[in-house]
């Protein structure tokens, strides 16, 4: 579980000219939800982005909010597009007792077979959602891929198996697998149709008319 730690400070003055003002002064603000009630709070902006430049909702903060701690995770963020700066962060109060739902990235290992071999590596999913306590959550899940071979695929149910952690994802759903090259497939659906191209013609149903010979050709002596 990876755990981190995070001063904030609860904020009184609501609004977007407060929030403005508060972002002018290097703040970001935010919110804790889950308690009893949320908490409006305001964090460093230099802090947050040199802790957690990838923001990750499997990160466990143990943030201080005037002197008060609370664990808690990273449940949304509004970002400017244009400059990359978080303008809003949605935090999550976390009960040690209590299970809780979350998202967990995945990280790729090796270089796989099929891919050695001419394959593509095709990565269906990158993180994959989970529910156990917070003290078993995993920061990520690391997938050796190095025996992968080409048409074949990782799902969700061959994924390691964690203390304490349930995959909410179908067991069936693909996690990655290992194509055929562009090529290859290419050659294959040449294949299939020129094999189309030379499929016998539907013979017309018993008792059609004839079809008329083309305009000008002469007529068939009887």
């Amino acid at each position: 579980m990876e755990q981190n730690a995070l001063r904030a400070v609860m904020r009184e003055n609501m609004g977007k000219g407060a929030n403005s003002l508060l972002r002018k002064q290097g703040k970001i603000p935010a919110i804790v939800y889950g308690g009893i009630q949320a908490t409006p709070v305001a964090v460093d902006e230099r802090e947050f982005a040199n802790k957690f430049r990838g923001i990750s909702e499997s990160s466990i903060i143990t943030m201080e909010i005037d002197g008060r701690i609370q664990e808690v995770l990273i449940k949304d963020y509004q970002e400017n597009l244009l400059n990359g700066k978080i303008l809003h962060i949605d935090f999550y109060a976390v009960d040690k007792d209590r299970l809780l739902r979350s998202r967990v990235p995945l990280r790729f290992t090796g270089s796989a077979k099929g891919a050695r071999d001419g394959g593509i590596v095709e990565a269906h999913l990158h993180e994959v959602d989970v529910e156990c306590l917070p003290r078993n959550l995993p920061g990520e899940i690391v997938l050796d891929i190095t025996n992968l071979d080409t048409g074949h695929a990782i799902h969700v149910k061959d994924l390691p198996k964690m203390e304490g952690v349930k995959f909410l994802n179908p067991a069936d759903a693909v996690v990655v697998g290992i194509s055929h090259t562009r090529a290859e497939v290419a050659l294959e659906q040449a294949v299939v149709d020129e094999g189309a191209g030379d499929a016998p013609k539907e013979a017309a149903p018993a008792g059609s008319p004839p079809k008329a010979a083309p305009s000008g050709s002469p007529p068939k002596a009887g």
